[in-house]
């Protein structure tokens, strides 16, 4: 998160943390009391100076919607969900970074660049990731079954009637978090 500074009255927004607890995954942000459990297990906050889950739900709490919002370091978040399997008071903070997460794409119109890679190869392939053919070959010759068909008609129709389709050529991107 950015850098810790006076929080101003015209920044908070008081019917935020509302908002956020009628998100599926953020409904019981109001019940984070700040133990810093989630922060000292996750494995990204300990590598870096800006992301603290514990910051996040306090932020929330406070209404500080825009400046969680326009700050990319949300995206450093791996989701491997130390910070809900430890929580005592089941926040689920993941779930909260990922409704913020998705506020940013709907509300802002941005979303990191390897996000949309990403969802781009899954609406072309099926698969997140381009198989290429070398490894396909690979894993005939190493005996393997054939990777599972996927029906990218239907993905395609999930991401046209969510929206995602729209959100995903609109976006702006970005490549990297800054320090």
């Amino acid at each position: 998160m950015t850098e810790s500074k006076t929080i101003k009255n015209d920044e908070m927004n008081p019917n935020f943390k509302y908002e956020m607890s009628k998100i599926p995954g953020a409904e019981r942000i109001m019940l984070c009391y700040q133990c810093g459990t989630c922060t000292a297990d996750c494995p990204i906050s300990r590598f870096s100076d800006f992301y603290k889950p514990r910051r996040i739900a306090r932020m929330v709490q406070f209404g500080l919607k825009d400046r969680l919002l326009s700050d990319d370091h949300l995206w450093l978040c791996s989701t491997c969900y130390a910070c809900v399997d430890h929580c005592p008071q089941n926040v689920e903070p993941a779930s909260i970074v990922r409704a913020l997460r998705n506020m940013v794409v709907k509300e802002r119109n941005k979303m990191p660049l390897v996000s949309r890679e990403l969802a781009t190869s899954l609406l072309k392939s099926g698969y997140i990731y381009a198989m290429p053919e070398s490894r396909l070959k690979r894993r005939v010759e190493q005996g393997l079954p054939p990777l599972p068909k996927t029906n990218v008609k239907e993905i395609e129709r999930i991401f046209k009637v969510t929206g995602f389709t729209s959100l995903l050529e609109n976006a702006k991107t970005f490549e990297k978090v800054a320090k």
